[in-house]
């Protein structure tokens, strides 16, 4: 992995570093329960260990790490439990979320960022990059979330995004224009403006990925525990 700007600001350069790693345990660079040690990580990033150690407790609040005592941090490892607990987390937060969106829309408010939303995921499919696929879908679902217009649901959504990020990614594998096909039939709900016609479309969305995720993350061996 190639080292970071040094020349950066030690505020960018600790944004930075916590991106990197993010990135690299995202894609499995850094496989699930592996330690993350200062001295070789600071060595392979070219970085000091202060940027360092300012990155890692950002990725524990996200999910990506866990701190252990007398051994540091170690990359979280998926269970089915933690994988239920986050689509259990997503119908609360995302079904409510999409009716909101669309009780805005029937109240007259915008769609630009959710038709690009969509757009740039579509580009995204067509792509072929499972990474690029699995940070538009999510960016997808934070559009509809910054719809809502509250503060408290941005600030959920924002702690999870890089767990649905990362499973996004691990599940590559399923149809992902059928996934599309999905955010197409949201979008389209969200802006017929009808809000319990949105929520059960939404609702339906998570519930078939819950089930397909659970089933590729087993065949994958991505589940512990």
């Amino acid at each position: 992995m190639a080292g970071l700007d040094r020349q950066a600001r030690p505020d960018s350069l600790s944004r930075q570093t916590y991106l990197t790693l993010r990135e690299g345990i995202i894609r499995g660079t850094y496989p699930q329960g592996t330690r993350l040690l200062e001295q070789p990580l600071a060595e392979e990033l070219s970085v000091s260990r202060v940027p360092l150690r300012e990155a890692v407790p950002l990725l524990e609040v996200d999910g990506f790490v866990r701190m252990l005592p007398r051994r540091g941090a170690e990359v979280t490892t998926w269970t089915e439990k933690s994988v239920h607990d986050l689509f259990d987390l997503r119908l609360c937060l995302e079904v409510g979320a999409t009716g909101y969106a669309a009780r805005a829309v029937a109240a007259g408010a915008d769609t630009t960022q959710l038709d690009l939303a969509l757009q740039r995921a579509h580009e995204g499919v067509d792509s072929g990059d499972d990474y690029r696929i699995a940070e538009d879908s999510t960016w997808f679902h934070e559009v509809i979330v910054d719809m809502t217009d509250n503060a408290l649901m941005r600030s959920i959504m924002r702690s999870v995004s890089g767990r649905m990020m990362w499973l996004f990614f691990m599940t590559s594998l399923l149809d992902q224009s059928d996934a599309h096909s999905g955010h197409e039939e949201i979008a389209g709900a969200i802006r017929s403006g009808h809000e319990r016609f949105a929520e059960s479309i939404a609702y339906g969305h998570i519930e078939r990925d819950r089930d397909d995720s659970v089933r590729v993350l087993r065949e994958r061996g991505f589940l512990h525990g």
